[in-house]
């Protein structure tokens, strides 16, 4: 098992900047691969970017491209999200969560998940 915390939320105005981070502990953190999914009031969580066991393919929601980053240091069992440009409606909670074997897009698909952090942009 993996035991999964994210930090780095908070309050921005839009166009500013935050990075997320997301500290595993456990099992090997590179037996997983990683995704950030996130979930807004009244929304459905939804995929935001995943990210391979070895950090060497990375995809996207459209809506993100561009402007988000994430990347994973296995030797610190660390995964982050650099978010830049934001707008309003990136407004949610964002999770990281971990699965065994590949990279898949779906909620469903992956096994561990963390508490969550809010991020908030205003306008």
């Amino acid at each position: 098992q993996v035991q999964l915390v994210e930090s780095g939320g908070g309050l921005v105005q839009a166009g500013g900047s935050l990075t997320l981070s997301c500290a595993a502990s456990g099992r090997t953190f590179s037996s997983y691969s990683m995704g950030w999914f996130r979930q807004a009031p009244g929304k459905e969580r939804e995929f935001v970017a995943g990210i391979s066991r070895f950090g060497g393919a990375t995809y996207y929601a459209d809506s993100v491209k561009g402007r988000f980053t994430m990347s994973r240091d296995n030797a610190k069992n660390t995964l982050y999200l650099q978010m830049s440009s934001l707008k309003p409606e990136d407004t949610a909670v964002y999770f990281c969560a971990a699965r065994v074997g590949g990279l898949y897009f779906q909620v469903a698909q992956y096994e561990y998940w963390g508490q969550g952090t809010q991020v908030t942009v205003s306008s």
